[in-house]
């Protein structure tokens, strides 16, 4: 047997030990899976949904206090909402500032809920190409639409889902801690910027002796 057989042969009582490491480090950490909806799973996401349904309602929703959902032209703290995935492609949808569930009854009516049901207040969500979503209720199969301007919810009557645009809800900067200034930055035209030889013009804390 020559030397590269022997090797070979070598080689081949590893194959089975380094399958079952292999395994084990697959086990330990899997690989996600490459689906956009099922990584939606658990995902908690802060967005505005504005519609601009065949110009009838150009708003974002937004969820008010007293529990009426309706169409405000600008964005508010009342518009803020929090999307939570279910389960892949299935979404709550929650007032940020209300603490109130998105909910719809039978007849489509939109509504804020302070408890969350899970009839009237999960919705299946589509992506589309554009960048704007579907939403259906996901056990009623209506769609998701804000009522005309200058219509009563008695007048709503679900002709097809409305797009709305999820925009990306920016929570406020944390203010800065009194007394701590942000480092200046260093003059890069300086012979010596970083101050090391002369005393430092700044007041940051970050360059003081």
């Amino acid at each position: 047997m020559g030397w590269a057989e022997a090797g070979f042969e070598h080689l081949g009582l590893w194959v089975p030990v380094l399958a079952v490491l292999l395994l084990e480090a697959c086990r330990a950490h899997p690989i996600p899976d490459s689906s956009p909806l099922l990584q939606f799973g658990g995902q908690v996401r802060q967005r505005y949904l504005y519609t601009d349904d065949a110009q009838e309602t150009e708003a974002h929703l937004e969820i008010r206090a007293d529990g009426t959902v309706v169409g405000a032209a600008r964005q508010s703290p009342e518009s803020l909402l929090e999307l939570k995935a279910l389960k892949p492609g299935v979404i709550q949808i929650l007032g940020v500032k209300t603490s109130r569930f998105l909910c719809q009854g039978p007849d489509g009516t939109l509504y804020g809920s302070l408890h969350f049901d899970p009839v009237a207040c999960s919705f299946r969500e589509l992506l589309l190409e554009d960048g704007y979503n579907i939403y259906h209720s996901e056990t009623l199969g209506l769609p998701l639409r804000l009522r005309p301007h200058n219509s009563a919810y008695r007048d709503l009557a679900p002709r097809g889902p409305a797009r709305f645009l999820p925009l990306p809800g920016l929570l406020p900067a944390p203010p800065e801690p009194p007394g701590i200034l942000a480092p200046e930055p260093p003059d890069v035209g300086s012979s010596d910027p970083l101050s090391m030889v002369g005393p430092s013009q700044g007041r940051s804390p970050s360059y003081a002796s």
